[in-house]
């Protein structure tokens, strides 16, 4: 058995080591892969993969880990393509690629959860910069983020028109869409929980830094167990890893005034704010879950 740990970092992540940790652990052979130098050779009507220049590199699985910088549309496609090839051919992809891109992009992975009945906050992507401005006059206070942005960076809050314009007419002119969401309320808090298969492992609390609205790890929210899972937090963040076909996940969820409401899905979490505030590493639940699904 040998399982790939892909990332595109020169130098494996903390993650990434932590995972191959795990395995090792539990006498699994593992590597680490940038997925830039992953390809798949199609020659004489057969296909191989090669790492760099190394040929016939072969795995049982691939936990994917990042999909790398990307600055291109070709980029996105080739290592897309590769990993899709490698899945078609019997490699066990973590996540599944068409489920990864479906959490990576904000709006389709919102979609997604919408028509399943799963809360939301009101949601729209638009590319043109009058739409966003009413959205803004008629929905108040608003989020405008990157469709795939990640630790609440490029986030901005406002409930200011001229602001939503100024913002939204920079980012039309570099062709980026407009994602914009109805502010939702909360008690400067929101949680995060992680699920792996159909097990909730934990979940924490993310509690903004002073004077600020964002609750991401990264910047600088804190991190507090949440030491009871109430029943309802459990279903609706299992409803959201099975509607969106993922294996494992980190779930952002707000505590809004009709209940719980689910603000992103990501589908290649970080974790230390999770093992600071749990105690609980997921790298060794990942590995586990893994195997059992190589040996079945």
């Amino acid at each position: 058995m040998r399982v790939g740990i892909v990332h595109d970092s020169p130098v494996p992540t903390l993650s990434s080591r932590q995972l191959m940790l795990a395995f090792m652990k539990r006498g699994v052979e593992s590597v680490y892969f940038r997925i830039s130098r992953l390809s798949i050779v199609i020659d004489k009507g057969r296909a191989k993969v090669i790492y760099g220049s190394e040929e016939g590199v072969s795995t049982d699985s691939l936990i994917i880990r990042s999909l790398g910088f990307i600055a291109t549309l070709e980029q996105i496609f080739r290592r897309v393509d590769t990993l899709k090839h490698l899945e078609l051919s019997g490699t066990l992809i973590i996540n599944p690629i068409d489920s990864m891109l479906r959490a990576r992009d904000k709006y389709a992975s919102i979609i997604t959860l919408n028509a399943t009945g799963i809360k939301v906050p009101a949601t729209a992507v638009v590319e043109d910069v009058f739409t966003a401005v009413e959205l803004c006059r008629r929905w108040g206070d608003v989020v405008i983020k990157p469709m795939m942005g990640s630790m609440g960076y490029g986030s901005i809050k406002t409930s200011d028109p001229d602001i939503v314009f100024t913002v939204a007419k920079t980012w039309l002119t570099h062709g980026q869409p407009v994602y914009i969401q109805k502010y939702i309320p909360k008690p400067e808090r929101d949680i995060r929980v992680f699920v792996v298969g159909n097990e909730v492992l934990g979940a924490y609390y993310r509690y903004a830094p002073k004077g600020c609205w964002k609750t991401n790890i990264a910047q600088g929210a804190k991190a507090v167990k949440i030491e009871r899972i109430d029943d309802e937090l459990v279903e609706i963040s299992l409803k959201a890893v099975k509607t969106l076909k993922l294996h494992y996940a980190g779930i952002d969820i707000g505590e809004g005034e009709d209940g719980y409401i689910i603000f992103e899905v990501n589908a290649a979490p970080q974790w230390s704010g999770f093992m600071s505030a749990t105690g609980i590493n997921p790298a060794e639940k990942i590995a586990d879950y893994v195997i059992k699904l190589l040996k079945n």
